[in-house]
């Protein structure tokens, strides 16, 4: 079966699963993307999500409490990152699994502590275990031996599930066979974006001026640090504005979010003269979102660096185009160049600025690129998390992982230890 190329989720033959059957889902913390993935899960497996902590300081999404098709466990109250606080969330997540029972442990990535202790766990308790990840071999520099470590905590997964075909290569890579290799860790829900950002346009000039926003608007959403590169996207859009013909028809910028280079990039938008078009409204919340992208233009991701880029397909579920960096894990399986968007260098300001002329150009079909991102995104929905988990968990119960050598255990402890 290819899992690539196929339009919607097929229902695996591998192993058909009882409902019952127990899988305890690990995250940092979750947010409105967790809720919905988990939902979606648990209409096919007894699902529990174990959340590492109920605050962290990454993102301020407000908490979001509850859980409808899924049982929920919160580990501690805040992250703070020290080694007392490892060693809590350590012996609780002992505690939460043994109380649970789990038929296998899904866990996120092979850095921190929740995933590290919960493979200790399954490896006391010979339970099989299902990695989650949105890493590729391109988004961080790779050192040899630290990929050494990874190959081992990998290869102590029975199966894994990925964001997309990047992220697979890497799985492979680091020495998970293919066929254990299951697509969709990286969605959101689909249908809240398209049908309240249809909501926002049927009403377009009432939202318009409760936002204050522009009649049309390159839309970008990122955190204010280095790597989302905003600068050079700054810089591109101003250039854009000197390039266009027709100055009466120019399209506004409206950049949401928040973050430490927030003063910078104020700086930047002044000494470029762009105040009067580049519209900084702040961090927004989940139930926000729909209204910007409802009646935005086209939307925009420059990063130097993503592991996915979820706000991409949020984006695309809102019917926009998208121009998205050829460095965002993501590009590959969402962006088909010349249907619903066009991927860029993020190195390369003309580049991005000539694309920012082509997409706001009068005659561009908008609307047809719009609706390409809604059809493409129509097959990474929750449903899709929801059977690629599943599959992986059929996998992991039917080739479980021996118990682990000496050497494996060594590294496990000393990892726990940092």
């Amino acid at each position: 079966m290819n899992r690539h190329n196929q339009n919607v989720p097929t229902v695996s033959n591998i192993i058909l699963l009882p409902k019952d059957t127990r899988v305890a889902v690990l995250f940092q913390r979750f947010g409105p993307y967790h809720h919905a993935r988990l939902n979606a899960a648990g209409q096919l497996l007894s699902v529990c999500g174990v959340e590492a902590c109920g605050m962290e300081s990454t993102y301020a999404w407000d908490k979001v409490e509850g859980a409808a098709a899924f049982t929920r466990v919160t580990l501690t109250e805040r992250e703070t990152d020290t080694r007392e606080w490892r060693q809590e969330l350590r012996q609780k997540m002992w505690r939460a699994l043994d109380e649970l029972k789990p038929h296998v442990v899904a866990v996120p990535g092979w850095s921190f502590i929740d995933a590290l202790s919960a493979l200790e766990w399954c490896a006391a308790n010979r339970t099989p275990a299902v990695v989650m990840s949105e890493s590729t071999v391109w988004d961080e520099r790779r050192v040899f031996w630290k990929e050494w470590i990874k190959t081992r905590l990998v290869k102590m997964n029975s199966a894994g599930l990925a964001g997309g075909t990047p992220h697979e290569k890497y799985l492979v890579q680091l020495g998970l066979a293919p066929d254990c290799i299951f697509l969709g860790y990286d969605v959101v829900d689909n249908d809240y974006f398209q049908q309240l950002a249809d909501a926002v346009r049927a009403h377009a000039q009432i939202w318009r001026q409760k936002f204050s926003l522009p009649e049309n608007y390159f839309l970008a959403s990122a955190r204010f640090i280095e790597k989302k590169n905003l600068f050079r996207l700054l810089q591109a859009y101003a250039r854009y504005r000197e390039l266009a013909e027709n100055k009466n028809e120019l399209w506004s910028f409206v950049l949401l979010g928040d973050g430490p280079l927030k003063p910078e990039i104020k700086k930047m938008v002044a000494d470029l003269n762009l105040e009067s078009c580049v519209h900084l409204p702040g961090f927004k919340q989940y139930h926000e979102l729909p209204a910007y992208f409802g009646l935005a233009g086209a939307f925009v991701h420059a990063s130097t660096t993503e592991q996915w880029g979820l706000v991409v397909n949020e984006a695309m579920a809102a019917s926009l185009p998208v121009l998205v960096s050829d460095r965002c894990g993501c590009a590959a399986d969402l962006v088909s160049p010349g249907v619903n968007g066009f991927q860029f260098d993020p190195n390369n300001t003309d580049e991005l600025t000539q694309l920012l002329l082509k997409i706001s150009a009068k005659d561009f079909p908008v609307a047809d690129f719009g609706a390409a991102s809604s059809r493409i995104i129509a097959a990474w929905g929750p449903e899709r998390f929801a059977t690629g988990l599943r599959d992986a968990v059929a996998v992991a119960l039917k080739y479980p992982r021996p118990r682990l050598g000496w050497l494996d255990r060594a590294l496990l402890r000393l990892m726990l230890r940092r």
